[in-house]
């Protein structure tokens, strides 16, 4: 029953997660909300995990849930769910592109696709951002503000920051190897 239910919520995210992988993190929030399969602060793991591996962070996150929910084969069915919506649309919109290629219509759809995309992926930013330099369940249990922000992590993304602007021809895989060191030394 598990792999019905991966490959139903992943073929899902695949087909409506217009954008790429980032636009894949609102839906991957709404499944660990409806199943025990991985809880929410544990999506900001698969997220470091996702951005820190070779390939799209769409295949690598549900690949990882998968794998989180039901194992190996878990992991191969939400994969495959995942990319199985984007290779049947290309094959239908390969077939009629031709035909319909000059057709006002059909660019205004694509030029209409544009701004949601950009929705989705501004949203899931702010998820990640909120789930990583705030702590809303701490909040809300003490009432105090101190206990809201993350101080460490806000000190760590402040003096990112500072570097990237800093050092602009520093090769990006510098801070990616450096933010790992600092996720693993701190428990980030």
């Amino acid at each position: 029953m598990v792999y019905v239910q991966l490959f139903y919520e992943f073929f899902k995210t695949g087909l409506f997660s217009i954008g790429g992988g980032l636009a894949t993190l609102p839906f991957l929030k709404q499944i660990a909300l409806r199943h025990s399969w991985y809880s929410v602060s544990q999506l900001t793991d698969m997220i470091a995990v996702s951005e820190s591996t070779p390939g799209p962070i769409g295949i690598n996150m549900s690949t990882y849930a998968g794998f989180h929910a039901a194992g190996v084969p878990g992991a191969i069915v939400s994969t495959l769910s995942l990319v199985l919506p984007s290779y049947l649309v290309i094959l239908i919109v390969s077939h009629f592109m031709e035909k319909f290629k000059d057709s006002p219509l059909v660019n205004h759809v694509f030029y209409g696709i544009r701004p949601a995309t950009a929705g989705l992926i501004a949203g899931a930013m702010f998820e990640v951002f909120l789930l990583s330099l705030f702590d809303v369940n701490a909040f809300q249990a003490s009432g105090s503000v101190i206990d809201l922000i993350r101080i460490v992590p806000v000190a760590v993304y402040v003096m990112a920051l500072l570097c990237v602007v800093k050092l602009p021809k520093v090769h990006p895989i510098v801070f990616i190897i450096a933010g790992a060191v600092l996720g693993i030394v701190l428990g980030l």
